[in-house]
């Protein structure tokens, strides 16, 4: 793996809230350069069965 990226953790928002026993993750890499703000995606949660927001860590 380069310097410029980095292993991540997203971490779904919505299930975060309800106060789940389990919460969605999904490891993903970034490139620290390029982008320096926290990375927010809309990734399939199968628990909630739904497409939600899943932030970084």
């Amino acid at each position: 793996m380069s310097k410029n990226r980095k292993y991540i953790i997203l971490e779904c928002t919505e299930q975060k809230k309800k106060k789940k026993k389990y919460i969605s993750r999904y490891h993903k890499t970034k490139n620290i350069i390029n982008n320096k703000k926290k990375i927010i995606l809309k990734k399939y949660n199968p628990y909630l069965r739904k497409r939600t927001i899943h932030k970084e860590l």
